[in-house]
């Protein structure tokens, strides 16, 4: 199963606050109390992602932290990049060589694409799109000869 882990889905969660607030800087606590999540955690998410370029901080008494970009142009991908590192669905879907078995191998360039496949999908969707309300599920399909068009 292919899971995000609960720091990445706590960011979404504080990202999408800051981007709906009207307010351009926001105190950790002010973010806490606003989402539910605990102090220490909000304080460590931000910190990665203000290492990660996607905020910003301001000190002083009326400090705290700000979108660099408007929310049209922060996506999911960069967010999961910030608090997971690259993207990778397998070792080799990153790395040429980066397997044990390597040699022996005939999907790893198979791999290679479904995760640029991902990659691509994670980047289409921003953190505004975040905030629109969810439309029921509908399904998706990607015929298996349309991901070698990728290379």
């Amino acid at each position: 199963m292919l899971r995000l882990a609960k720091l990445t889905d706590y960011a979404t969660v504080i990202l999408s606050f800051m981007a709906k607030s009207q307010t351009k800087v926001h105190a950790a606590v002010e973010i806490s109390t606003a989402t539910g999540i605990a102090l220490p955690t909000v304080s460590k998410i931000l910190k990665l992602l203000l290492k990660a370029e996607v905020l910003s901080s301001v000190r002083g008494a009326k400090g705290g932290y700000a979108l660099i970009h408007k929310p049209e142009d922060i996506t999911v991908a960069s967010v999961i990049t910030a608090l997971e590192g690259p993207i990778a669905l397998t070792e080799c879907s990153t790395l040429e060589d980066s397997c044990e078995q390597v040699a022996g191998c005939q999907i790893g360039n198979n791999w290679r694409i479904v995760n640029q496949t991902i990659q691509q999908a994670l980047e289409s969707v921003t953190l505004a799109d975040m905030l629109l309300p969810a439309n029921p599920p509908q399904e998706i399909t990607v015929p298996v000869a349309s991901l070698y068009r990728l290379k």
